[in-house]
């Protein structure tokens, strides 16, 4: 039975996602990607829901990678995977080591404008059913754009948690100010559905950083913590549980490059399917009520016009925020309460 139910869970996430949310349509050629840390029944079923359709899957396989992005691009196959990327309709990023703002995936968009690109990286069947389902696109959307139109009429963001969270920036209104509600049929840089994401102004970040979950750092589910004192927009120290600090600091110091340190990225978390924290990253970003950081490499396309160039990029969330724009409070420990957003919200997910 258990084996049953897996396959028809596949099944599911590999429809909404290529037939639902992408829109294969008949002899399109959709790229997906993975490595040998993905499940190759959920590869193979993502190419039948392509196949299904009267679409063209390209499976491709590549070694998995000692490192995210572009410290990993002496493991791939970089002109092969370079060309065949450069000339598909849609990639599906699987891999369990990212290529995401690697130069193959720099060049492909840079190459490819026609492109449809949505990355899940390792994330577990169940994990892709809890973010890719339950919620209707359209009513997303709403929320998704009133959020982004307040952030776009303020000029700093402060955001604060019980945790002792407590960080602002300035907005840059020639940055990015992005979003994602699961409608990927046209060209776009995609990631998974429900959050509102913001590329910070520049040396504008100040504050404490405290995570509840922080990639490669063992801070999620236990009593270690990290901070980060950030100033100006760079991480100026870590603070928290000694060994994991230590950890943490050899991790920034072993890429030998100060853009690591820098912010690079805040996305607000919307999904309506995910109410609680999991454990899985993908997922987490998306949380209901909170939010997302960013450190590293930034695209060109996110921060015009050269980007924020760095060897990695790294994620950490923090869990029922309060955020203020210019003052004005729009969630509460994770609750939007702002009258105009609290009806979207509430449309949503109920009251709550």
């Amino acid at each position: 039975m258990k084996t049953t139910n897996y396959h028809l869970e596949r099944t599911k996430v590999a429809k909404v996602i290529m037939q639902d949310m992408f829109k294969v349509q008949p002899g399109e050629s959709v790229a997906i990607t993975a490595d040998s840390g993905n499940d190759p029944e959920l590869m193979n079923a993502f190419a039948a829901a392509v196949y299904a359709v009267g679409g063209k899957p390209l499976l491709i396989w590549t070694p998995k990678a000692e490192q995210d992005g572009q410290a990993g691009m002496k493991d791939w196959p970089v002109a092969a995977l370079t060309g065949a990327l450069s000339n598909v309709d849609v990639w599906l990023e699987c891999n369990s080591t990212i290529l995401l703002y690697s130069d193959i995936w720099e060049n492909a968009f840079r190459n490819n404008k026609k492109l449809r690109y949505l990355i899940i990286a390792d994330s577990s069947v169940q994990s892709l059913l809890r973010t890719f389902t339950g919620y209707n696109v359209p009513d997303l959307s709403r929320m998704l754009n009133k959020v982004r139109d307040m952030v776009l009429n303020c000029k700093t963001v402060r955001i604060t948690s019980a945790n002792g969270t407590d960080v602002s920036y300035d907005i840059n209104l020639d940055y990015a100010f992005d979003l994602d509600d699961g409608d990927f049929s046209m060209p776009k840089f995609g990631t998974a559905p429900g959050y509102v994401n913001i590329v910070p102004k520049t040396g504008s970040m100040n504050g404490t950083i405290v995570f509840d979950l922080l990639m490669n750092a063992n801070v999620y589910g236990n009593d270690n913590t990290i901070a980060f004192i950030m100033k100006d927009g760079v991480i100026e120290d870590v603070t928290g549980t000694p060994k994991e600090v230590e950890n943490f600091i050899d991790y920034l110091a072993s890429f030998d490059d100060p853009n690591m340190y820098k912010i690079s990225h805040n996305m607000f978390g919307l999904n309506p399917s995910i109410r609680k924290m999991m454990g899985e990253v993908v997922e987490d970003e998306r949380v209901w009520g909170g939010v997302d950081f960013g450190f590293g490499h930034t695209s060109p396309m996110d921060m015009p016009p050269l980007g924020q160039v760095a060897k990695s990029h790294f994620d950490g969330i923090v869990d029922k925020v309060s955020i203020f724009l210019d003052n004005v409070q729009i969630v509460k420990e994770g609750v939007y309460i702002h009258p105009e957003l609290k009806p979207l919200a509430v449309k949503l997910i109920g009251n709550y």
